[in-house]
């Protein structure tokens, strides 16, 4: 069977979960629509996400119900458990606690970070590691990019460095990639998890430039959990460059492609100059309904 096919098979599954976290799945459910045999599906399912279909979707919906916790303080444990399609009350307590430590009421009343379960589109990850393989279909065409330039006040950021990671793939290789899932459960962030490439001002001797964090308010006092730190960040204008939407498998194409416009751009045309040492150069999570974005510190030009 080919690898691609078999990673399509996988996807649509990963698909199917994503649509009925709610509702219940059976590995026959899995097999209709991924249309092979269920002792098939089982297989390639673990061999390419690393989990049974039975795990994943457990952990799946642990980590949805752990945020619909912290975000509805008014929710009661009871209907979280049966909206995630647990047993009981009690069944829900016990795997909850055993996920993440904590008991699920004890979370609801304060939301400490905890690692949640933030799968990977198979599709993309088997791309990625493939794409030295894979030719690089590229038209030429006109490719529309939208540019703004934010203010970011005065705040922390909760990060996790590597040792010597330089860019992404390098970072999950040294950390894991339990990272980002720690990050999305952080309910004081301000905006949403970012991989970064930390300028010298911001790094400390034997630590990567590439890392993993997500800003919070600058009177932040919470938990720092286990291997991350907190640091300041002063205020700072950044420079957003989003590309257009994407295939969610041809997404390392669409961050190439943004790259190579960044690196001819000029922001003294209209007024701004870089300031990589102000702030972090960061991107977000690579979406192809958004396009691709990431954004580098500048600075406005004085003109007097």
């Amino acid at each position: 069977m080919d690898k691609s096919e078999q990673v399509e098979a996988v996807q649509r599954m990963q698909d199917y979960i994503e649509q009925n976290i709610r509702n219940p799945i059976t590995l026959r459910d899995l097999s209709r629509c991924a249309g092979y045999s269920p002792f098939h599906c089982a297989r390639l399912f673990k061999e390419f996400t690393g989990k049974t279909p039975f795990d994943y979707i457990r952990a799946l919906r642990l980590a949805r119900a752990a945020l619909k916790l912290r975000d509805d303080a008014k929710i009661k444990v009871v209907d979280v458990a049966f909206d995630f399609v647990f047993d009981s009350h009690e069944g829900f307590t016990r795997a909850f606690s055993k996920e993440f430590g904590v008991t699920p009421h004890k979370y609801s009343k304060s939301p400490v970070p905890i690692y949640l379960f933030m799968p990977d589109p198979i599709r993309e990850r088997y791309y990625y590691f493939l794409k030295g393989e894979r030719p690089m279909e590229r038209k030429n065409v006109s490719r529309t990019v939208f540019v703004q330039v934010i203010e970011r006040p005065a705040r922390k950021l909760i990060l996790r460095r590597g040792a010597k990671a330089t860019e992404y793939s390098e970072y999950i290789e040294e950390v894991g990639c339990d990272v980002w899932g720690l990050l999305c459960s952080v309910k004081e962030a301000l905006y949403e998890p970012i991989g970064m490439w930390l300028p010298n001002s911001f790094r400390t001797p034997g630590t990567s430039v590439y890392a993993q964090g997500v800003e919070v308010p600058a009177d932040y006092a919470g938990i720092v959990p286990d291997g991350f730190e907190v640091i300041a960040l002063p205020p700072c204008q950044l420079m957003v460059f989003q590309g257009q939407p994407f295939e969610d498998s041809r997404f390392d194409e669409a961050i190439t492609e943004l790259w190579e416009m960044m690196k001819t751009y000029t922001p003294e045309l209209y007024g701004f100059e870089w300031a990589d040492e102000d702030a972090p150069r960061f991107q977000l999570e690579p979406r192809g309904y958004r396009g691709y974005i990431e954004a580098r510190p500048v600075r406005q030009l004085n003109r007097s």
